[in-house]
């Protein structure tokens, strides 16, 4: 009996609480709009702005003079991409050439995730 009880009640309480939603979405639609808040412009890190030297090994790939870490990061993709070096069964893993071979310390094979590491290890 307490159980067929139970069920009643929160049946007559679901309509109330349906109504209750149906209410304050409308009151929200009604309601004037804020002006939406401005942004602050996005500070960049200094420490990924900082200019590295690149070793000998990572200039023949990305060039000798000093830049961000970032954009040596980017110029090695731009040099697996253009060289087709990112392995074709699993994307994640990079196949080294004659240039890469010496950053990736002899290894053939690398994955991307490893590629900061190596990055770190050829950079003053």
């Amino acid at each position: 009996m307490a159980k067929k009880a139970a069920k009643k009640t929160a049946k007559k309480a679901a309509p109330k609480k349906a109504a209750k939603k149906v209410a304050k979405k409308a009151a929200k639609k009604a309601a004037p709009k804020k002006a939406a808040k401005k942004k602050s412009a996005r500070k960049p890190n200094a420490a990924f702005m900082a200019a590295l030297t690149p070793s000998v090994a990572l200039a023949a790939v990305v060039g000798s003079k000093p830049i961000p870490r970032t954009e040596i990061i980017k110029k090695i993709w731009d040099y697996i991409k253009k060289n087709k070096l990112q392995d074709s069964k699993n994307r994640r893993n990079i196949n080294a050439d004659d240039k890469l071979k010496v950053l990736f310390d002899g290894k053939k094979q690398i994955s991307m995730f490893e590629l900061a590491k190596v990055v770190n290890n050829h950079v003053k």
